[in-house]
């Protein structure tokens, strides 16, 4: 079993392109948009406005002493750890592994980063410039493909001038908890 990028893995993308790899993950009961992956990232980050509604609370998080810091060495604050189940992937090619997300209070862009702990956890391989992650999984490889949009869309909230410091806008995003978005409506597939 090979695991390689090549032209087929571009179908579909623009160019030239410089975004980040942005996918879509089950953790949990939740199909949750917007999860960075970033190599660069030692912890798997789950956002705590993220956590929250997707109908966690603060009582099922274990105390975590891990430091979490943001680009410019900004120390944030982490609530605390949660073991979840990510699933990877679209039938019938997906995964399911363990990973422990420590949850941060920080404003994002994103709702959650699979950092080096989630992308070794399932012996992942990413690819930014194919916008796809792709795992063995026995003598299959499975991918999980980027979404140039969303990643393109979260790049450019980051840019505007009315935000915060470190701060991105709110926008709306969608993920499912049975089929619910973030304002608590439901959401058809």
């Amino acid at each position: 079993m090979a695991l390689e990028f090549g032209d087929p893995d571009l179908k579909g993308l623009k160019f030239p392109q410089d975004d980040a790899l942005v996918i879509t993950l089950i953790i949990g009961n939740c199909s949750v948009m917007r999860v960075l992956v970033d190599n660069g990232a030692f912890m798997d980050i789950l956002f705590h406005d993220t956590f929250l509604r997707m109908d966690y609370n603060d009582f099922q998080l274990t105390p975590s002493d891990t430091p979490a810091y943001g680009f410019n060495q900004v120390e944030y604050q982490v609530e605390g750890a949660i073991q979840l189940p990510v699933t990877i992937g679209e039938e019938p090619r997906k995964a399911t592994q363990m990973l422990n997300f420590q949850v941060v209070k920080a404003a994002s862009t994103y709702n959650a980063i699979m950092g080096i702990t989630g992308i070794h956890a399932f012996k992942a391989v990413p690819s930014t410039y194919h916008m796809v992650l792709k795992f063995p999984t026995g003598n299959d490889v499975r991918e999980a493909k980027g979404d140039q949009k969303m990643a393109h869309s979260c790049y450019v909230a980051t840019l505007r001038p009315d935000r915060t410091e470190g701060a991105g806008p709110p926008m709306k995003t969608w993920m499912s908890v049975g089929m619910k978005n973030f304002e608590g409506n439901q959401q058809r597939t």
